[in-house]
């Protein structure tokens, strides 16, 4: 049975790509066959964790939406970058979003037909035959955010400890419940190391009434990576990396 997750904040800049491809890898690398769709159209970046360039991009979700190929053409086999450290059937494939500035500009005069994306990540599931799709979303609400919580089996709403973050999160919570999305995590990121992370914890999970997956420390070796890599990867004794795995973990049961 396939699992759907959706990777979601309010506000840009919360970490919410990098938390998406750390986790993919993270999954896949129990053996799970793993899609990431970066349907952050207006401002696509998760193929730079996996070492895309435009250069290398044929296809992407764009030409999908615009019916110029079939979705799982968009499809890469990034499954590379595991550097053998997968159990036996790991996967990963990517479909990004196009970096073409006219295909952007395109998005936000036009727009496009929604449906057709609940189509192709249909379409991904059982060409790809996945275990697990993510769906590294566009920040704020707006109807593509709101297909993709719909169709979610686990929702994953990333925030700073941020007051403008706590109170867009409250909203996004509260559609996601009338949508009645059937699983919610939350994860605080960015927490500086003086805090008290038990005390974070139980005032998030207090204000929303949903379980905190994890609060991740701002780290400095994720800063100095500057996501020109998959952290959990290139860093897989870190502490960060095994919060990363407990995460992971929650999203296996």
């Amino acid at each position: 049975m396939v699992k759907v997750v959706s990777v979601h904040s309010f506000r840009g800049g919360t970490g919410k790509s990098n938390t998406t491809a750390n986790l993919a890898a993270t999954v896949a690398r129990h053996g799970k066959r793993v899609g990431i769709v970066d349907t952050d159209i207006q401002s696509p970046g998760i193929h730079v964790l996996f070492g895309f360039d435009e250069s290398h991009m044929n296809l992407a979700l764009n030409d999908y939406l615009w019916g110029r190929c079939s979705v799982e053409e968009a499809a890469y086999d990034v499954s590379h970058v595991l550097h053998e450290t997968g159990a036996a059937g790991s996967a990963i494939y990517l479909i990004p979003s196009s970096l073409k500035a006219g295909e952007i500009a395109r998005v936000l005069r036009e727009g496009y037909d929604v449906g057709l994306l609940n189509d192709g990540f249909q379409g991904l599931i059982q060409q790809l035959n996945l275990d697990f799709l993510f769906i590294d979303t566009h920040p704020g609400l707006n109807e593509e955010t709101l297909l993709s919580i719909t169709i979610s089996d686990v929702l994953l709403l990333i925030m700073r400890p941020d007051r403008q973050d706590f109170q867009g999160t409250a909203v996004t919570v509260d559609i996601a419940r009338r949508l009645e999305v059937p699983k919610m995590l939350l994860m605080v990121n960015k927490a500086l190391s003086s805090f008290d992370f038990a005390a974070l914890k139980s005032e998030v999970e207090a204000t929303y009434g949903v379980p905190v997956a994890s609060i991740l420390p701002l780290t400095e070796e994720m800063i100095q990576l500057g996501s020109s890599d998959i952290f959990s990867l290139r860093f897989p004794d870190h502490p960060l990396t095994q919060i990363y795995a407990h995460i992971a973990n929650l999203l296996l049961d």
